[in-house]
This record gives structure tokens, C-alpha cells and sequence, in this order.
């Protein structure tokens, strides 16, 4: 597949606008992601996650899955003050051939609380199915947690199961739970 392009315009709301990553906004993504919540159910690594990792995760991971057409990574920004990072999300996993790809995201603890997890998934969604041609965009979460789970419930999408020992994980596996959006459920959109 070819690269995936950032959308223009930026995907918004007019409350949540999604961007792509600035070299401004490197504190502000490692500030994010360093919270506890977000170490606890995203950074599957055992190793501590350390500054020294984001240039190589943005460079390395994120670019060139862009170019591959594998994935697409955005900084979650706040509509009136655009230069306020909130949080990323990503459409990863994207296989083209077989019409579907995954949806992930992760909020810094002052962006919690105001349903923008909810907002940047059916923004991500609509784009997916729209611009993207997906037929099945999946979510994935831990067992434990419930906040993602219910993010998922409130975009519409359905909850198909949990599929064991699905990922490396802090230096073991880690279950999923499994959800599902098709550009048919009424809540897609």
C-alpha cells in the first residue's frame, strides 16, 4: 500500500482536532505519556519508558509505518489552542487487501474526563471508513481496563470477545478485549 496521508483539513470536531506530530510538541508527548495510567495500559515494553525513546518511536516506528502504509499516528490537540497536546491516536494495522485496520489512542491526565477519547475514535473512524475504504476497524484493550472499554461502547462499537494471550506485554502476554466497528452500525456515524 502506498503511504497513508494526513488528512487536509485536519480532522476536528471543533473541540478535539487531530494533527500530525510537531517537533514542539516532544515535551509535551513525553509529559502525556508518562503518566502512571497511560505506562500502566500502553507502554508494553518492561523496560521504564524514558525520554531517550520518543525521537527513535517517532522517527523509526511512526514514519516509516506511514510510508509503509501500516499506520498513521496523531497528536490529539485541543480545537481553540492547537499547540495544547491532549493526548495520540493512531490507525494502525491497516491492511488494505482485506478492507481493515485498528484504532488506538491514549490521553495525558488533563485531557481525562471530557469524553475526548470518544470524540478522537469516531473521528478516526469516519476517516477510516471515508478516506481509508475500511470495512472493519477493530479496538483493543486490556481486561482491566474499563475506561477504553467504555470509550469503545460510547463510539458505537461492538464487543466481540477477548482473545487470550493476545500480545507481549511488560515482558509477558496480556489478554484483549476485542471490539468492532463496520461503516454500516448505526453508530459509525
Amino acid at each position: 500500500m502506498p503511504e497513508l496521508l494526513f488528512p487536509d483539513p485536519e480532522l476536528t470536531d471543533g473541540v478535539v482536532t487531530l494533527r500530525a506530530w510537531c517537533p514542539s510538541d516532544h515535551a509535551q508527548r513525553f509529559a502525556g505519556f508518562s503518566d502512571p495510567l497511560c505506562q500502566r495500559f500502553s507502554w508494553g515494553s518492561s523496560e521504564p519508558f524514558t525520554e531517550q525513546h520518543q525521537p527513535s518511536w517517532a522517527r523509526e516506528g511512526e514514519e516509516s509505518a506511514r510510508l509503509r502504509g501500516e499506520a498513521i499516528g496523531f497528536a490529539i490537540v485541543d480545537a481553540g489552542d492547537p499547540g495544547r497536546v491532549w493526548g495520540g491516536a493512531s490507525i494502525y494495522d491497516v491492511a488494505v487487501a482485506e478492507g481493515r485496520a485498528a484504532v488506538g489512542y491514549w490521553l495525558a491526565g488533563h485531557a481525562r474526563g471530557r469524553g475526548s477519547a470518544t470524540r478522537t475514535v469516531r473521528l478516526l473512524a469516519r476517516w477510516a471508513f471515508d478516506d481509508l475504504a475500511v470495512a472493519r476497524l477493530e479496538l483493543t484493550c486490556g481486561p482491566d481496563n474499563s475506561a477504553s472499554q467504555q470509550v469503545a461502547e460510547r463510539s458505537g462499537f461492538t464487543r466481540e470477545g477477548l482473545l487470550r494471550s493476545h500480545l507481549p506485554f511488560k515482558g509477558g502476554r496480556r489478554d484483549s478485549v476485542l471490539f468492532s466497528l463496520l461503516p454500516t452500525d448505526p453508530a459509525s456515524r
